[in-house]
């Protein structure tokens, strides 16, 4: 069963590049309407120049600013805009010893990956649930591990991970289709912020491959909660869960200190 995107509206954050301007592509390819969101307004407008065929609405915002979830449901209503599906992808990631990191760079990633996302789902839940749409929440690979080096966005995304399949219960018999999308290593911007190390030598995937993985999921009759991208990731994840906590920690340490 392919979901029929046509009459819907998406709102996609962190549309401006990678995963979140690829989603932006395949939704209008599926004929969905659109509402862009990221902090650089050059980029979303050339995007929206190259959707043809539905409505694209240019949202520039710093999802970490006070108040800009609340502004930003503030103007879709003055603009008239109901929102029918939401993905949640903006976020970065930091890397290094969690001792010498900045502290402001830490609550700024914490604002973007952890509140902004919860925020949005808030904000737009009662429309989604009403229009029986979609809601996704990209998580990482990093979720289901700790993360040395990558402390505070490994917990993040864990966090993600959780708040997502605990919502995809809550609704699961409404009709609305919630989703935790966990890629591996990808081909984005995300390294150019995190630092090449970041990526402890994985292949890295493109987004196309991502959105593919999502859209697909979500089309199934009863989707699961989450998907991990890719069966060598879902085959590490399983396991992965042989290893208690202990164990989990010191195998990541040994691959983040490489």
């Amino acid at each position: 069963m392919t979901i029929d995107y046509r009459g819907a509206r998406v709102l996609v954050t962190g549309a401006s590049a990678g995963i979140g301007a690829q989603f932006a592509r395949e939704l209008a390819r599926r004929g969905a309407d659109l509402v862009l969101v990221a902090r650089r307004a050059d980029r979303l407008e050339a995007l929206a120049a190259e959707l043809k065929g539905v409505e694209v609405t240019v949202l520039p915002c710093d999802l970490t600013a006070p108040g800009a979830v609340e502004g930003l449901a503030a103007e879709l209503r003055r603009r008239d805009l109901k929102i029918t599906g939401l993905v949640n992808n903006a976020g970065f990631g930091t890397y290094g010893p969690f001792a010498e990191e900045d502290v402001e760079r830490l609550r700024t990633e914490i604002a973007l990956d952890i509140s902004a996302v919860v925020e949005l789902s808030k904000t737009f839940l009662d429309e989604l649930v009403e229009a029986k749409g979609v809601l996704v929440n990209v998580a990482s690979l990093a979720a289901y591990h700790p993360v040395p080096k990558m402390a505070v966005y490994g917990a993040a995304k864990a966090f993600v991970l959780s708040f997502t399949e605990a919502l995809w219960s809550e609704h699961r018999k409404a009709g609305l289709k919630v989703l935790a999308l966990s890629p591996g290593a990808t081909s984005t911007e995300f390294f150019d912020v995190a630092g090449e190390e970041a990526s402890a030598g994985a292949r890295r995937v493109p987004p196309e491959v991502v959105v593919e993985t999502a859209l697909r999921t979500l089309d199934r009759r009863n989707p699961p909660p989450s998907i991990a991208v890719g069966r060598a990731n879902r085959l590490m994840i399983s396991m992965g869960r042989l290893l208690n906590r202990r164990q989990a920690a010191v195998v990541m340490g040994a691959v983040t200190a490489t």
